[in-house]
């Protein structure tokens, strides 16, 4: 491959943004962040972007962001999480189930577990495809793949994204289910990562690898306009590079 993890995940976040919708990515959300940038330089130039803690935020504050995803308006949200299990639920607290031991504690959702209910459609995403990050139940839900039907809810979780693979969230079942392989990786190698039912029904495809246009556009475009920006700088100055 000619490309790094970090280059193939911003491609594939890239194309889950659609023209004309507000699309959106938190704080410390370098990978979406490029993501963001490199759809609307390629395919979605009349997306609203909103990628907080930068330039590219109308906000000064986060209190008019919330809202904003409350009146159902946020069309597209990336979020992470340390866990994600086969509901779409994503843990960013803590390990372990036992809140009074656990093992490690994180920062937590800010908010994200609101705008896991708000956007019309959020993509959870992974660096790491392994058993431990991928798992069968999280050991805290930060935020909820699927609620009650009585609950007032205005998106869902569309799809789990990771270096490995590609899942699609089914909503009537609350379950995601493995939709392609990104290669060279195998389904060998996704079942042997992965801590969940994976979900088949059929033959799996491959996942379309980044293109050269795709690349040399973030390379190119993207990255100077990361740094000229101030855009998690360093980080685009390293990682976006090439192998």
């Amino acid at each position: 491959m000619d490309y790094n993890e970090a280059e193939l995940l911003a491609v594939l976040l890239s194309r889950e943004v659609r023209d004309g919708e507000i699309s959106a990515c938190g704080a410390l959300s370098q990978i979406p962040a490029a993501g963001l940038l490199l759809a609307q330089a390629l395919h979605a130039p009349n997306a609203e972007l909103i990628i907080l803690n930068s330039v590219f935020n109308p906000f000064h504050t986060s209190k008019p962001f919330h809202f904003l995803a409350q009146r159902g308006e946020l069309g597209l949200f990336f979020a992470s999480g340390i866990q994600i299990d086969r509901h779409g639920n994503y843990n960013l607290h803590q390990l372990s189930p036992d809140r009074e031991k656990p093992i490690a504690r994180f920062p937590g959702g800010y908010g994200g577990g609101l705008i896991y209910y708000c956007a019309r459609r959020t993509v959870v995403f992974r660096t790491e495809h392994t058993r431990r990050s991928l798992v069968e139940k999280v050991d805290y839900i930060s935020a909820a793949g699927s609620s009650p039907p009585d609950v007032l809810r205005l998106g869902n979780p569309s799809k789990a994204i990771t270096p490995k693979a590609n899942f699609r969230f089914e909503k009537d079942e609350g379950l995601l289910r493995l939709d392609t392989i990104h290669p060279p990786w195998t389904l060998d190698d996704i079942q042997a990562n992965t801590g969940f039912d994976l979900g088949l029904n059929g033959p799996v495809k491959a996942t379309p690898a980044p293109t050269s246009e795709e690349l040399h556009t973030l390379r190119q475009v993207i990255r100077r306009k990361m740094i000229d920006s101030g855009t998690y700088a360093e980080w685009a100055r390293k990682s976006l590079a090439g192998v």
